[in-house]
């Protein structure tokens, strides 16, 4: 496997790590602080907005900076955040410093996907796509995991000194094994933001938007949603996201050899379709313990198996586009988990805790009727573009 492309998946499992490991330690730090756990938890929601406004901005702005440069300053700006999360005093010094660690996220990651896919030959980038997402991924089983483990045997700001220490060593590899890689070719910010009128990128980013608040409405609420197969026991809950987590990290890397393989539509359709299916059974599949391990396996499989696709989908709409529309991309997926809060809540007090796979089915109908969207607007493109070509042949 290219070493390069695992050097900027350890940067990934540093940012995952950070997204998804404080849910983990609100309680020791809304304590610590002496605030609300819902005033804590803005951390969470800071940090997923920094990252989704400014994933695409910073794509587009910085595009004439060096890839290798690029991916350095993120790195730096996120230690940066989180050492100032571990050190801080105050809650406003605490969100202050999710925000910059945001900021540090979005520089490093949609270069990190579009420079993988750049360094290798077309018919291997889904599979260099997937190798870097799953650093992302691999971070909700061992990161998030591990980073509560450390908080549990010191405090929080341990754990924030542990993703900053990662981070660090990610980029001393990025130094170190990374080649000069040339910025993109000089354009305009308007050439750079044109593909957004493109009617396939914007239902391909709708896809991501909709299915990962659909995805993320349920996890937000994984306790209670599940509580009848864990017996509401902490251990049993742990051993079923690690179970997802894991089968989220084998998912995104079968999904990059099957994108290759069979292209990115039929992956794309048959996650959703997968999805749909079995977040409509969740409320009678999390009431045992042995229907919800493979629930939460088809949901952690499907869930990140369709993230490479997608990206591999727009990356082939317009290649020069690349780090813009990858950080578009993950804008469109934060925006979904930094809604599904607020979705599942509804769902909760509208419906039932059980009954939330109800919504979460919902949103990925909705996701799957934009893919199909997608297909029609990119098959009709493709036509008028192959009878332009026979008009010039004639």
């Amino acid at each position: 496997m290219d070493r390069r492309l695992i050097v900027m998946a350890a940067g990934m499992f540093a940012i995952g790590t950070d997204s998804f490991v404080i849910a983990g330690i609100l309680p020791q730090v809304a304590a610590s602080l002496g605030v609300s756990i819902p005033v804590a938890g803005q951390m969470v929601t800071l940090y997923a907005i920094s990252y989704a406004l400014l994933s695409p901005t910073i794509a587009a702005l910085a595009s004439h900076w060096p890839r290798k440069r690029l991916l350095l300053a993120g790195l730096a700006v996120f230690v940066a955040g989180n050492m100032m999360t571990a050190l801080a005093t105050g809650i406003g010094w605490v969100l202050a410093s999710r925000v910059i660690a945001g900021v540090g996220a979005a520089m490093y990651s949609p270069t990190a996907t579009a420079t993988a896919a750049a360094l290798v030959a077309p018919e291997r980038r889904a599979r260099a796509l997937a190798v870097v997402i799953a650093g992302l991924s691999s971070a909700t089983a061992l990161g998030a995991p591990l980073g509560t483990l450390i908080a549990g045997f010191g405090d929080w700001r341990a754990t924030m000194w542990f993703v900053s220490a990662v981070g660090a060593v990610s980029g001393l590899a990025v130094w170190a094994t990374l080649p000069a890689i040339p910025a993109l070719p000089a354009a305009t910010l308007g050439q750079r933001l044109a593909p957004l009128k493109d009617s396939r990128v914007a239902l391909t980013l709708a896809t991501t938007l909709f299915a990962y608040a659909g995805a993320f409405s349920v996890y937000t609420y994984v306790g209670v949603v599940f509580d009848r197969a864990t017996g509401a026991s902490p251990q049993v809950l742990a051993g079923l996201l690690l179970a997802w987590g894991l089968a989220a990290t084998f998912g995104n890397l079968v999904a990059g050899k099957l994108t290759d393989r069979l292209g990115s539509r039929r992956i794309i359709h048959g996650a959703l379709l997968l999805m749909l299916a079995n977040f409509a059974l969740t409320p009678w599949s999390s009431a045992q313990l042995w229907t919800a391990v493979p629930a939460v396996v088809i949901w952690g499989l499907c869930g990140w198996g369709l993230l490479v696709p997608q990206q591999h989908r727009l990356i082939g709409l317009a290649p020069a586009a690349a780090p813009l529309l990858i950080g578009l991309n993950s804008a469109a997926l934060y925006v979904g988990v930094s809604t599904a809060g607020v979705i599942g809540a509804a769902g909760i007090a509208l419906l039932d805790r059980h009954q939330v796979g109800f919504l979460a089915a919902g949103l990925v109908a909705a996701a799957v009727l934009m893919a199909a969207l997608a297909d029609m607007a990119i098959n009709k493109a493709a036509r008028r573009h192959a009878a332009a070509g026979a008009g010039v042949a004639a």
